[in-house]
């Protein structure tokens, strides 16, 4: 993934009262940020529940979400499985980049936390 690709998100969106300040502020690609829209929280797929949707600035990604051979990726708690479900993490486009990009050695990323 190119860093030229991302566009900066609203964690909290400013309708439900963010902020613009960096600790509300993150990466985003393009598609994600479009299907997220200003949501907070939607509802797991497995378990039909309402729950936050994933929140980079305070949790851990490899708590989330796993990486899987393929290179789509698998929700591994409410949180994550609604965060791709809602953001359509596993689309095709976005799951042939992530696997083209590990096939160059440019995915995961090495510093991603």
């Amino acid at each position: 993934m190119r860093l030229a690709n991302f566009e900066i998100d609203h964690i909290v969106s400013l309708k439900y009262g963010g902020e613009d300040a960096s600790g509300n502020l993150c990466l985003s690609c393009a598609p994600c940020n479009r299907h997220k829209g200003p949501e907070i929280a939607a509802v797991d797929p497995q378990t039909d529940e309402a729950t936050k949707l994933f929140n980079p600035r305070q949790q851990n990604w490899r708590e989330h979400f796993e990486i899987k051979p393929d290179a789509s990726l698998a929700g591994l708690t409410p949180e994550g499985r609604a965060t791709v479900s809602v953001l359509r993490m596993n689309e095709a486009p976005r799951v042939e980049q992530r696997y083209g990009e590990a096939l160059l050695g440019n995915y995961p990323c090495q510093n991603q936390p």
